[in-house]
């Protein structure tokens, strides 16, 4: 049995998907990129700030699922530019310390709205 997930803490989804899927015991989260909830725009900066809230998205969603952040086995980066890992790393690693998800990484032609990262997870539920 699958559940949808939903919150006003991350972005609505942009498109015919959900913002995560429980499907115990695990939760899926989707793609977040770096959109501010509150305000609905793209937060401008250098790839720190737009990974920084690419990740308080992500959490934001596994909340609202009944997760956390430290529940994460598996995370997709997926960046514009492979320049940028690591400063992603960085600040990846304040969110995930040791021992951290599995993870890839990829660089992407292009992202929604043009944004230079974009997260997914899956994580296990609480």
């Amino acid at each position: 049995m699958k559940k949808e997930v939903k919150t006003d803490r991350a972005p609505k989804a942009i498109g015919p998907y959900s913002q995560g899927i429980v499907a115990a015991p695990f939760v899926f989260c989707s793609g977040q990129i770096p959109i501010d909830p509150a305000s609905g725009q793209v937060v401008e900066g250098e790839i720190e700030d737009q990974t920084r809230q690419a990740l308080k998205n992500v959490s934001a969603v596994l909340e609202a699922a009944g997760s956390s952040l430290d529940r994460v086995v598996k995370t997709t980066v997926f960046l514009q530019d492979m320049n940028d890992f690591a400063a992603m790393n960085a600040v990846y690693a304040e969110f995930f310390p040791a021992p951290a998800p599995a993870r890839a990484a990829f660089q992407v032609v292009r992202l929604p709205k043009d944004v230079k990262i974009e997260i997914e997870a899956v994580a296990l539920l609480d």
